[in-house]
């Protein structure tokens, strides 16, 4: 039996290849129990912080992506252990076989820790989603939704840095460098759009208008449907889909009707010249008492202006911020009184045929 163990094959005795496959067949019994353990960790620490998460949803998302690091790194280990068998050794342009299988190894390595680390990322978003869904604001959606996807493109970069560091054996500082001097040509050819990235920042973190809210800009009216990282688009009074720069919606006069506190409305009647001074007085004082609807806050009512073809009475008035079906309502109501006070006291209108 000892001879059988201390017999040689591929460079390494049958003994080596069984301690091996011992501590491999271990890993793989306790991969599950040992990335149970560790998330359990992770997830008693997110609890620790106040985050209120799911079980269930967090070992979903974070337990097979640590099985698979857990796994591969016990079978890096163990089979860093044995000799590697010369009759495998070549070389590839300048790259020997082991150094090959090396380097790949160490590769898949650094691959499965960083995807552990971007289910975590969207563990997170997850979380800071939950909550921001109790909230009326859909801003904040939006922002984490950005966050999470600028994240995993930083993560993305420092994992392809940390291969080329690793499993090319390149100096990265000098990468660092090019990319510097690229970065700087492309932010000159994307000026444009590093400017709506700006203003997309400035617009997440002021909040001058939000998803939903009723806007003017550039002559363009309509309701804010979504605040990308490039164009705000709105969906206009004709229903029409439209996209605005961020940067035009940060330089522009913004006029955001949702924030106002009160709607103005206003009324001009045109009285016939034949209007008699005690007409117009009467007019004016029974306005004041009949226009007393409980959506009007203010109102103003006076003789504006004495022109050639008719005396003009002004009646401007305000409602709450209510909703524009609501304001027609009461548009209406105050119309009909109107008429009825102008038919009551045989008012006729400008320009009417007599």
């Amino acid at each position: 039996m000892k001879e059988i163990l201390s017999s040689t094959l591929f460079d390494n005795t049958i003994s080596d290849y069984l301690v091996v496959i011992g501590i491999i067949a271990l890993a793989w019994l306790m991969k599950k129990r040992a990335s149970k353990n560790i998330t359990r960790l992770i997830f008693y620490v997110f609890r620790r912080m106040g985050r209120v998460i799911e079980e269930k949803e967090f070992f979903n998302l974070v337990l097979a992506p640590l099985e698979n690091f857990i796994l591969f790194l016990a079978v890096y280990i163990s089979m860093s252990s044995l000799q590697f068998p010369a009759v495998l050794h070549f070389n590839i342009f300048k790259i020997t076989s082991e150094v090959l299988v090396d380097r790949l190894a160490v590769g898949i390595l650094i691959f499965f820790f960083f995807h552990t680390l971007l289910r975590v990322i969207d563990y997170l978003a997850i979380i800071l989603e939950k909550r921001a869904a109790t909230t009326e604001d859909t801003t904040d959606d939006q922002l984490i939704i950005f966050f999470r996807e600028f994240l995993k493109v930083i993560l993305v970069i420092i994992c392809i840095l940390v291969m080329i560091r690793f499993v090319l054996n390149e100096d990265i500082t000098k990468i660092l460098a090019g990319l510097s001097l690229a970065g700087a040509a492309i932010a000159l050819a994307a000026k444009e759009s590093l400017e709506n990235l700006i203003a997309s920042f400035i617009i997440f973190f002021d909040r001058p208008f939000r998803v939903g809210d009723l806007l003017k800009v550039q002559q363009i009216q309509g309701t804010v449907e979504k605040i990308g990282l490039r164009s705000t688009r709105i969906r206009t009074n004709d229903t029409t889909y439209v996209s605005i720069p961020n940067k035009q919606m940060v330089d522009s006069i913004v006029d955001n009707f949702s924030l106002r506190n009160k709607r103005r409305g206003e009324l001009n009647l045109n009285l016939d010249l034949d209007t008699s001074f005690g007409q117009i007085t009467q007019l004016i004082e029974e306005l004041n008492t009949e226009l007393s609807l409980s959506q009007i806050t203010e109102k103003s009512i006076l003789l504006s202006d004495v022109k050639l073809e008719s005396f003009l009475v002004t009646i401007e008035y305000y409602t709450d911020a209510v909703s524009i079906s609501d304001y027609n309502m009461v548009k209406q109501k105050l119309n009909m009184k109107v008429l009825a006070l102008l038919e009551k006291l045989e008012i006729k209108i400008a320009g009417k045929l007599k």
